[in-house]
């Protein structure tokens, strides 16, 4: 089977488990984990941040910045089809008592003037207080959509300027450093928190990395420890991270390269009418008729590929480094054959 319905669906590589096995372990809790303490040093460290904090999950890495951030009543900035607003099961909302407002954007990208417009005036007592602006590098509802630095650091003088905190939800994060060739420190200087998951793009089984400077990740960690999210011996998972990091960065451009031809061929076919530009590891189309979108996915799985529903009459297929060019061209051969 060709699982293309998200690069969360990979499986550990061999040299991965080995490292898991091998790894030294302790309690993190005690903050007695070595290899978590490593893997936190090194992706802080990668990101020119003074400390991480491990998690289970980018959706708790998100959640807890966002927790740290702000404070009940006060407003997040996001565009609306952010992570942290579509598909967090109204965390903001539910875990930091914060609102949220939806900015113009393009494939998931905004400006530094968007931003300005959408600022609360804060002597107004009738309005959210606006704290906390999130940018998610790379969209996923943008179809993998590259972030412009120029237009980042432009946002990140508003913040300064307006007091606001500025959070990456790097979920891809690494498929926008090797698709840019900008370094994850050159990416993460504007920010004040960067959540990085591993679990994507790298091929971890399990886990993402919230770093910032000492003082965010002293009080992340209690929010952590609130949110249930501390773990003991997890330095059997912090392996993966750190195995990936040696192995699976750079790999991320045949990903990219897979990607690029699933894109080419969907746009060939009579029964597409769009496909979002492909930037990194999403393709992401729209059929022109989208009740056809039901006996696509059937003809795609009989013909053993997988791909997801994403939206009325869109599909999405995400490629990873358990899909091979074989398996690019068995569904480019399968996407043929289909009978609009």
């Amino acid at each position: 089977m060709i699982d293309l319905r998200s690069d969360t669906v990979t499986k550990p590589t061999a040299g991965m488990r080995a490292a898991m096995a091998s790894a030294e372990v302790g309690d993190d809790v005690f903050g007695e984990d070595p290899t978590v303490n490593a893997l936190e040093e090194r992706v802080a460290d990668l990101f020119g941040k003074e400390a991480g904090l491990f998690c289970p999950s980018g959706t708790m890495t998100n959640q807890i910045a966002v927790n740290v951030h702000t404070r009940p009543g006060d407003e997040v900035l996001c565009e609306e089809g952010a992570h942290i607003y579509r598909y967090e099961g109204g965390g903001v909302m539910a875990n930091s008592g914060c609102s949220v407002k939806l900015l113009p954007n393009d494939r998931g990208r905004f400006t530094a003037e968007a931003v300005r417009n959408a600022y609360s005036d804060p002597t107004n007592p009738h309005l959210a207080r606006t704290r906390l602006v999130n940018i998610e590098n790379t969209s996923n509802r943008g179809g993998g959509a590259l972030w412009d630095l120029g237009e980042v650091l432009k946002i990140r003088k508003t913040c300064g300027a307006l007091g606001l905190g500025l959070h990456m939800d790097g979920a891809r994060i690494f498929n926008a450093i090797v698709a840019t060739g900008t370094s994850a420190a050159e990416w993460g200087a504007p920010f004040d928190s960067v959540s990085i998951c591993l679990s994507k793009g790298l091929g971890t089984p399990v886990g993402s990395v919230l770093v910032g400077n000492k003082a965010f990740i002293h009080e992340a960690r209690r929010v952590r420890k609130r949110f249930g999210g501390g773990m003991r011996q997890a330095g059997i998972i912090a392996a993966a991270g750190l195995y990936a990091l040696d192995h699976h960065v750079q790999r991320l451009a045949e990903d990219h390269t897979n990607a690029a031809e699933l894109g080419r061929a969907l746009a060939g076919h009579s029964y597409v009418s769009n496909v979002i530009p492909v930037d990194s590891n999403i393709v992401v189309c729209t059929l022109r008729d989208a009740s056809k979108l039901e006996g696509l996915l059937r003809h795609l799985e009989v013909n053993s590929v997988r791909a997801m529903a994403f939206g009325p009459g869109m599909m999405r297929m995400v490629t990873h480094l358990d899909v091979d060019r074989a398996g690019i061209d068995r569904t480019i051969q399968a996407l043929a054959s289909f009978a609009a």
